[in-house]
């Protein structure tokens, strides 16, 4: 165990030994370190949560294969203990050794996309990661790449441009002819697990899944971090000191991917950012959920782990995931067992988890033939938490009548939840316009939804209906 952490910053090793440092604490933000550094303010402060972009990094680590992986990350939802053994990159390190500009910055000078100046920095870091990924990225791909990104005065076009500019000139630079040096200097940094404990807090994070589990078991009150995209808010915005964390994040087998003929195998730790290629075109209706999952910041820590067990009613990934069959493996000390998504949520912000155990991985059936879609209802198409989600599953038979159906809904309740009234008026129906306008109806007994400041109950009832006269048409091609 060590109560070290260590990284590559400016290309220079660094060491945190927080039984030595006193100016910060295991659950010291990234943003606010670097904000602490003389050189490092070029990193800002705009949200604290995730939303604006403004303190966006590039975070590269090892892959499994020993290559170098650029990640454009948020600094603020980063924890320190989980840049352990990483190398982080911020805007003033893009200048080259000779004193030139990145082709990034270049190109963002040459296509005026900025003016105040404030959120440029982010900007460039979240192209920088592009321009290291795409050689010549489609319009999507860039849009993609900066949605995290926020601009109240430039305007995104120019942005765009520059992005595209940037990428068209090719992904070599400076940190190129660094990397073998780079990955050298990563693999001698020191490995295993991390015990931290300092006046009132304990921080763990483990690198295997047995120590993982004992840790569980002997502090079943902590607070579990599977991505940290939820559990760092509690940090910076409500001030929070956490008492006991353990941090799931170094532990490869929640990190792993298998499929077979019984499905798909996804471990709880994977990255939802590496999820679209996993999925194949086997399972489009999450792979839609997904691009209007956060921005690629978030998607880049966040996990299917971390999102199912903060248990949002709004559910984000859960309504397609439960229409889908899917279901969820739970690891003690005790053993493993698994249960189906579909009543895996039992109340607002509770599931069937015991305090002892973590979501080791979740399982997905193979496609069946079924129709399956997912929908989202919110105030922006991007980096917007939904008024309310659905996730939606049917088979018909020959004869045009209703075999299976399953209606789920976040945002209508407390929790995800299934219409399992309208789903029984409707099966062994025709599947016809009529039959789903009159199961509309039926919404009013599954559930009573709430007025919130991003929806109005009427408002949610009406949309939920209006998703499943969307649902048919869509059935209909």
């Amino acid at each position: 165990m060590r109560n070290t952490i260590t990284f590559l910053l400016d290309g220079n090793p660094v060491e945190i030994d927080f039984s030595l440092e006193k100016s910060v604490r295991p659950t010291t933000t990234l943003l606010n370190y670097l904000r602490s550094l003389p050189s490092h303010r070029g990193v800002k402060e705009g949200c604290a949560e995730g939303d604006c972009g403004a303190c966006t990094v590039a975070l590269t680590e090892r892959t499994p294969g020993g290559a170098l992986r650029y990640r454009a990350v948020d600094s603020c939802l980063l924890l320190l203990p989980m840049i352990d053994g990483k190398q982080v990159i911020t805007v003033e390190n893009l200048r080259s050794p000779a004193g030139s500009l990145h082709p990034v910055q270049e190109a963002m000078v040459e296509h005026h996309g900025s003016q105040c100046g404030f959120c440029t920095p982010g900007f460039i870091m979240s192209m920088f990661v592009l321009y290291k990924q795409s050689a010549a990225p489609p319009r999507g791909e860039i849009e993609d790449a900066i949605t995290g990104n926020l601009c109240r005065c430039t305007g995104y076009r120019p942005i765009v441009d520059a992005a595209q500019a940037a990428c068209a000139r090719g992904p070599a630079d400076h940190f190129t002819a660094m990397e073998k040096s780079v990955l050298s200097t990563l693999a001698s940094f020191p490995h295993g697990s991390i015990e931290i404990s300092t006046p009132g807090q304990k921080y763990f994070r483990p690198a295997t899944l047995e120590e993982a589990c004992r840790a569980l078991a002997e502090f079943p009150g902590a607070s579990v971090i599977a991505g940290g995209t939820d559990v760092a808010l509690r940090v910076t915005k409500r001030h929070e000191l956490l008492g006991t964390v353990v941090d799931l994040g170094a532990i490869p087998e929640l990190r792993q991917v298998s499929g077979s003929k019984e499905g798909l195998e996804i471990g709880a730790g994977v990255p939802l950012a590496d999820l679209p290629s996993l999925l194949e075109g086997k399972y489009p209706a999450l792979a839609g959920t997904l691009s209007l999952f956060a921005s690629r910041q978030i998607r880049n820590l966040a996990t299917l782990g971390g999102n199912l067990g903060s248990a949002s009613p709004v559910g984000d990934t859960s309504p397609v995931l439960i229409a889908s069959g899917a279901g969820v493996t739970l690891q003690s000390v005790r053993g493993t067992r698994q249960v189906p998504l579909d009543g895996f949520f039992t109340g607002y912000r509770k599931t069937l988890r015991e305090p002892d155990e973590l979501i080791l991985s979740l399982r997905l059936p193979p496609p069946d033939g079924a129709f399956i879609r997912s929908y989202k209802v919110s105030k922006r198409r991007d980096l917007d938490i939904a008024t309310l989600s659905a996730g939606f599953r049917l088979t018909v038979d020959g004869g045009g009548d209703v075999e299976s159906l399953t209606l789920a809904y976040g945002g209508m309740a407390e929790r995800t939840k299934r219409a399992v009234k309208t789903e029984q008026y409707l099966i062994g129906k025709a599947w016809s316009r009529d039959r789903v306008e009159a199961a509309g109806e039926y919404l009013s007994q599954d559930f009573r939804p709430i007025t919130d400041v991003r929806g109005s109950a009427e408002f949610r009832m009406l949309a939920a209906k209006n998703l499943l006269l969307k649902f048919w048409l869509d059935s209909k091609g």
